[in-house]
């Protein structure tokens, strides 16, 4: 420490000697002396207190230039500190970047150095904020559904095709168009909580293509709720939350990853409402769209008699996905539309005669719900089939 405290002490004894207070240059010695003192692992009081004692040896103690040379010191051992605690943020960000993309450079030995151990189960979160604002004005904010609420059901018809490039919930594609993104400070904030909780070695928060995303020990299921409620604090309404399957080792990240983001994808083209859509409640969806051919057929022949019908399909296809999602009830379902009962049931008949299919019988009712969600799939009528 003497050794290291040697120009501190010289600064002060010519300081004494002349009269005169330290220096430019004699102050950018001492920040260099606190950086180096940080890079050894000193902490600040043992440096403060060897800087003091060794003042004592001074006569007259020059006071301003001790407070000088005190506060230089502390300045380059904080900066020290600082860019320190930059350059593990840079490199967590990366490795979490590198880990969500599959690149497998070096990457057992930087998940040891962050505590992970890529051998075990992880589950991805992925989080995305509500189109055009993207966060709330403080606490409590982001109670909501997803972005159907404002456009009722017919709004999430306007996404894109399944096959379209960039569409959301696609691996590997950006984030959906016209989305705000996170910004740096509410990722932190999110992190900074997770971490208090859980411990920097179980959990990682990263933002990737316009979303926050969590990667979190499958083992730790408390994890993802626990971001899952700092997103909704965070967040304004239109917010949606995507849970992948736990999956094992790095590829298993990936493949987590993939599925939450697909899973918010299906969830704005199918105008689902809840907030919160885990990938395995969903798996139908991607059974379906293996057959492409097979679905457009199905869409094709039972719906396509609905474009006869007065003011389009629209209002069919809506009644049918209330009737379904309030299982049957036509009142409920009326409700949820904001028509009549009556009207409901002037609809339902309406597509009985127009397609042949009731969902009052059982067997109908199957293959109109999944022509229903395959028309949801597929942006249907709004992009015509090519069947």
């Amino acid at each position: 420490m003497d050794e290291l405290l040697g120009g501190h002490l010289r600064v002060l004894r010519e300081a004494a000697a002349t009269g005169r207070p330290p220096g430019r240059a004699e102050l950018d010695d001492c920040r260099a002396t606190g950086t180096l003192a940080a890079e050894r692992g000193l902490s600040v009081r043992a440096l403060v207190e060897a800087a003091l004692a060794g003042a004592e040896s001074v006569t007259p103690v020059p006071l301003p230039a001790l407070r000088r040379t005190i506060s230089a010191l502390m300045e380059g051992y904080e900066n020290a500190q600082r860019s320190a605690l930059r350059r593990e943020d840079d490199a967590r960000r990366e490795f979490v970047d590198d880990l969500l993309q599959g690149r497998a450079d070096r990457l057992a030995e930087r998940a040891e150095h962050f505590g992970l151990r890529l051998a075990e189960t992880y589950v991805v979160a992925v989080a995305r904020p509500a189109a055009g604002d993207g966060l709330a004005s403080g606490p409590g904010g982001g109670l909501g559904s997803g972005p159907e609420e404002a456009g009722g059901p017919a709004a999430a018809r306007v996404s894109g095709g399944v096959d379209s490039p960039g569409s959301p919930g696609s691996p590997g594609s950006p984030g959906p168009p016209g989305l705000p993104g996170v910004p740096e400070g509410t990722a932190r904030r999110i992190e900074e909580a997770l971490i208090a909780r859980f411990g920097s070695h179980n959990v990682l928060v990263a933002v990737r293509e316009g979303m926050l995303v969590c990667v979190a020990p499958g083992s730790l299921t408390v994890a993802t709720g626990e971001f899952t409620h700092h997103v909704r604090q965070a967040f304004a309404p239109g917010w949606r939350v995507g849970l992948g399957r736990p999956h094992r080792g790095p590829g298993g990240v990936v493949t987590s990853y993939r599925e939450g983001a697909g899973a918010i994808g299906l969830g704005d083209r199918l105008g689902l409402r809840a907030p919160v859509l885990k990938a395995a409640d969903l798996l139908v969806f991607p059974v379906l769209l293996r057959d492409r051919a097979a679905i457009e057929d199905l869409v094709t022949t039972v719906l396509s008699p609905l474009l006869e019908a007065r003011g389009g399909p629209g209002p069919l296809l809506d009644t049918l996905e209330a009737v379904f999602a309030s299982q049957g009830n036509q009142t409920a379902a009326a409700r949820r539309l904001g028509v009549s009962t009556r009207a409901v049931t002037y609809r339902l008949e309406r597509i009985r005669r127009l397609t042949g299919f009731s969902p009052d019988d059982s067997t109908q009712r199957f293959t109109l719900e999944t022509a229903v969600l395959g028309a949801r799939l597929l942006d249907w009528p709004a992009h015509p089939l090519t069947s």
